[in-house]
């Protein structure tokens, strides 16, 4: 099969072997994979999958079940899926845990379905399952135009929830008012802290930058606010202001998704059940929807990392397998 290989940083089309299913996985004959951040600092060499997946790039992916493991119940070749992955994405064909694969939502088409997998896991678990987002509270989203964000928008409008995002252009904002925010930031010249304070204090704040916002994100938070913090575009080390952290009885928690085990408690296939019974009936009931920005074709995957970095996307980056 054709496969994205990463030597020295250059990505290149090259015949790698066709996937097996071991016990228990089914492989995917893929039509489109995801493009996600965490593949380009993979590329870069500083994000190494976990031990034992792939090499290859590729977080998630949509297509057809061309092959099952034993042991393996509730699928058949032929259905039409996207899936969670630990790497492998970025080829024609990989093998994934069953327990990692998701119907394509009913309404969804098969190459749009590949945007779901990744931000769908992942503001499932994070802002439900580990900072509990209730009706009526309210979530502040940084990077609101991302593949997370534009989801996350979505899923907290239609559960009640209140939303204020943070992005660098009108434009982006502007979409994001389409997908239900309420309370727009421009990060390059407002103070996010202070309006969220104007606002009452965020809830629940769903983070990507780490560091540089720290501090910030402690003002923001209103008496009994949950901090996530899933990514560090912005830097590893920051001074935490316990006092205040103390006095407004605040939770910090910082998460990942691509190392979870299979099983067990917080295991992918726990994330992916959850994800499923809470997202897909809105998604279906049109209530959330993928947010596409662009596709590349598969040997275009350099490409689609630069338009990626350039921040330009709003929503989700593919490559399509011809």
């Amino acid at each position: 099969m054709k496969a994205i290989v990463v030597e020295s940083e250059n990505l290149s089309v090259q015949d790698v072997p066709d996937p097996s299913p071991a016990a228990g996985e089914v492989v995917i004959d893929v039509v489109a994979a995801g493009v996600n951040r965490a593949d380009i600092l993979q590329r870069a060499g500083n994000y190494p999958p976990p031990p034992g997946a792939s090499e290859t790039l590729g977080l998630e992916v949509s297509g057809r079940i061309s092959a099952l493991g034993d042991q393996v119940s509730g699928w058949a070749v032929g259905d039409e899926v996207c899936a969670l992955l630990a790497g492998g994405g970025y080829a024609e064909k990989v093998a994934v845990p069953a327990e990692q694969v998701m119907q394509v939502p009913r309404g969804v088409d098969l190459v749009s379905a590949a945007a779901l997998p990744e931000v769908a896991c992942t503001v499932s678990s994070n802002v439900f399952d580990t900072a509990h987002l209730s009706t009526g509270e309210l979530l502040l989203i940084h990077g609101g135009s991302s593949g997370i964000g534009t989801h996350a928008t979505q899923l907290a409008h239609a559960m009640g929830a209140r939303v204020a995002v943070t992005a660098r252009t009108q434009a982006k904002l502007d979409r994001c008012r389409e997908y239900g925010a309420e309370i727009l930031i421009d990060y390059t010249r407002d103070d996010f802290a202070q309006i969220l304070k104007d606002n009452g204090g965020a809830d629940v704040i769903l983070d990507i930058i780490g560091a540089k916002y720290l501090s910030s994100n402690i003002k923001a938070l209103s008496t009994d606010g949950r901090l996530v913090i899933i990514g560090m575009q912005g830097g590893t080390k920051a001074e935490l202001p316990i006092g205040l952290l103390l006095a407004k009885r605040l939770s910090v928690m910082g998460t990942t998704l691509r190392a979870r085990p299979v099983h067990g408690p917080g295991g992918k296939a726990e994330v992916v059940a959850a994800t499923m019974a809470r997202t897909w009936p809105l998604i279906e009931a049109g209530k959330v929807e993928p947010v596409v920005d662009r596709t590349f074709p598969l040997a275009d995957a350099a490409a689609a990392h630069d338009h990626l970095n350039s921040g330009d996307a709003i929503g989700k980056v593919l490559l399509t397998v011809e």
